[in-house]
C-alpha cells in the first residue's frame, strides 16, 4: 500500500455541492432579470458553461472569455440582449453564498486533518472560492488554498501543479494523492504532474476517456480504505 502523506483535494462537486449552489444562484440571477428560466434553458446553460471551461482548461481561452460572456451568449440566444460582465458579478454575489458540503465532506476532513498535509487545487476564482470555503467551515483546515486565478494556470496545466509543488515544503510526489471528481481537469492534471489519483464518482458515471486512476470512490468516507484509517 502507497504511504500517502499531502493530499490535494479538488472543491466542487467533491467537497461543496457545486450544483446546489448553482442552482440557486441561476434561479437568483434571472428573477432579478425578469427572465423565466426554463429547465431547458438551463440545460442549455450548463452545457454551453461545461463547453467554455473546457476550452479554458484546453487553454484555448482565458477565464475572462468564461465567464463574462456565458450569460449574454446564452441569453442572446433566447432574444435578451444583457451585459455579461454586469450579469457575471450579481451571479458571482448570489454563488458565494452556496457552500452547501458534499455528504461526508466535514466528517472526512475533520477526520484527515493533523494526520496529513491538506491543500486545496481549484480552478475558479480566488474570492469566490475562498467565501465558500471559509463559511462552509472547511477553510481552517487546509494548509494552502491554490487557485487557478491566483497561480495563472489551470487544472489539468502541468505549470498549475508545478506552482503548487514548489511551495509545499519538502513536497514529495510520491507522497502525495490528488482527489476530485473530474477526469479532465483532476485527474488528468494529477496524472500528468505525475501523482496517483483518486476519482471521486458519486454518481457511478461511465469512464469513457483514456484517463485511467489510480483509486475510483463512491463516497468519501472511501478514502478511510486507501489511506489505511479505520
Amino acid at each position: 500500500m502507497r504511504i500517502y502523506r499531502t493530499l490535494l483535494f479538488d472543491v466542487d462537486d467533491t467537497l461543496l455541492d457545486f450544483k446546489a449552489a448553482e442552482k440557486l444562484a441561476l434561479r437568483l440571477l434571472f428573477e432579478g432579470q425578469q427572465i423565466e428560466l426554463t429547465e431547458e434553458m438551463e440545460a442549455h446553460y450548463k452545457q454551453m458553461n461545461q463547453g467554455l471551461w473546457r476550452a479554458y482548461e484546453e487553454g484555448k481561452i482565458n477565464r475572462d472569455e468564461v465567464v463574462n460572456t456565458r450569460f449574454s451568449l446564452l441569453l442572446k440566444e433566447y432574444g435578451h440582449e444583457v451585459d455579461g460582465v454586469l450579469m457575471e458579478q450579481k451571479y458571482r454575489g448570489y454563488l458565494e453564498q452556496g457552500h452547501q458540503l458534499i455528504d461526508g465532506a466535514m466528517e472526512v476532513i475533520t477526520k484527515l486533518h493533523g494526520v496529513y498535509d491538506l491543500h486545496i487545487v481549484t480552478n475558479g476564482l480566488s474570492k469566490t472560492q475562498d467565501r465558500r470555503l471559509r463559511d462552509s467551515g472547511l477553510h481552517p483546515m487546509f494548509t494552502s488554498i491554490f487557485v487557478s486565478e491566483d497561480t495563472g494556470y489551470q487544472k489539468p496545466m502541468k505549470e498549475f501543479f508545478d506552482f503548487v509543488f514548489a511551495r509545499i515544503p519538502s513536497f514529495d510526489p510520491q507522497q502525495a494523492l490528488i482527489i476530485g471528481d473530474s477526469l479532465s481537469s483532476d485527474m488528468k492534471g494529477g496524472q500528468l504532474a505525475g501523482l496517483d489519483t483518486c476519482w471521486f464518482n458519486p454518481e457511478g458515471k461511465a469512464n469513457e476517456t483514456d484517463i485511467i486512476p489510480t483509486y475510483e470512490i463512491c463516497s468519501l468516507q472511501e478514502l478511510y480504505q486507501i489511506l489505511g484509517l479505520k
